[in-house]
């Protein structure tokens, strides 16, 4: 695979290869699978219950080894994956875990060169994966209304990159007005927040025709409400909705069993393609499930849906 031209692998990938160097951050392993990460510099110590040792001991070293503290404590050494990078990252709002950023990449379909768009940034951990897969040619806007967000947010992404990521713009702002006002087209956009279907004029205007709308949401209200103010906008496809569980196995000789721990829900997911201006998709031939859309019912009203069924 031929690397983009001018620009430095570890620029874009967030991956570093070769001899462990200051500056960079490791994460450390004992026996008890108790986890630190650190970041290298000459001259300091790492400190914990199983004693000492230096940095020193670990720069110039090729990842993959094991230090030995001062009291006797093993400790396994890696550059943190950015899977695990995430989940301990600083945090100013709650991160899009692993499962989920895999989905959306691979859902939402972000390809290397894509125009994203993704409101709000949150702690920057979606937008390391978004990053990564468009590439150094690709671009990633991301719209933050809180700044004590953006400022971590900000922060941890140049940490993982090791630092400004070129293909990355930070704007601190609504992005439904915002992204208007702007004039970006855009390929996909990702929508991480409180009340995502305020945003849909404004995803809908700017994503151009084929392209992806995928909104990331926590519980059921929000979940039906997104889908059928999507339904009822007119400009995109059927929403699709779906969420992902993890469930790890121990596995060892004959006992084979599923783990005692487990990633449930962390949030829903839902994507509507964006329909060619003036284009509507064809309406569901099959009915609503009785009482879906009946007296108790008060948000947004797909059409076709005649009154006497909502009612009824």
């Amino acid at each position: 695979m031929t690397e983009a031209p001018d620009v430095p692998h570890d620029a874009w990938s967030g991956v570093h290869r070769g001899p462990l160097r200051a500056g960079e951050w490791v994460r450390l392993t004992d026996q008890k699978g108790r986890r630190h990460n650190i970041c290298l510099e000459a001259g300091k110590r790492f400190f914990s219950n199983r004693g000492h040792f230096e940095h020193d001991d670990l720069i110039g070293r090729e990842e993959g080894f094991t230090v030995t503290s001062s009291a006797g404590g093993e400790y396994l050494v890696f550059r943190p994956l950015l899977s695990e990078f995430v989940v301990s990252m600083p945090r100013g709002a709650a991160v899009v875990y692993p499962k989920d950023a895999a989905q959306i990449v691979a859902m939402a379909d972000i390809f290397p060169g894509a125009d994203v768009v993704e409101a709000g940034v949150g702690s920057g951990a979606l937008t390391c994966s978004l990053l990564r897969a468009v590439g150094p040619h690709g671009r990633v806007s991301s719209y933050e209304r809180r700044e004590e967000f953006a400022d971590v947010a900000r922060a941890n992404v140049e940490q993982f990159f090791g630092g400004s990521h070129p293909a990355w713009e930070l704007t601190l702002g609504d992005l439904a007005e915002a992204l208007p006002a702007s004039g970006d087209r855009c390929d996909r956009i990702i929508l991480d927040m409180l009340a995502p279907w305020e945003c849909l004029d404004a995803a809908a205007d700017a994503l151009r025709p084929g392209g992806i709308v995928c909104a990331y949401v926590a519980t059921t209200t929000q979940l039906s409400r997104f889908m059928e103010t999507v339904r009822v906008h007119g400009g995109f496809t059927e929403p699709q909705a779906w969420e992902s569980l993890v469930r790890d196995w121990h596995v060892e000789g004959l006992a084979v069993r599923p783990g005692h721990k487990m990633i449930g829900h962390t949030a829903f997911l839902v994507t509507a393609r964006r329909m060619a201006p003036g284009q509507r998709a064809p309406l569901k031939k099959r009915r609503p499930a009785p009482g879906a859309y009946g007296p108790d019912y008060t948000g947004p009203r797909p059409p076709g849906v005649p009154v006497e069924s909502a009612e009824g």
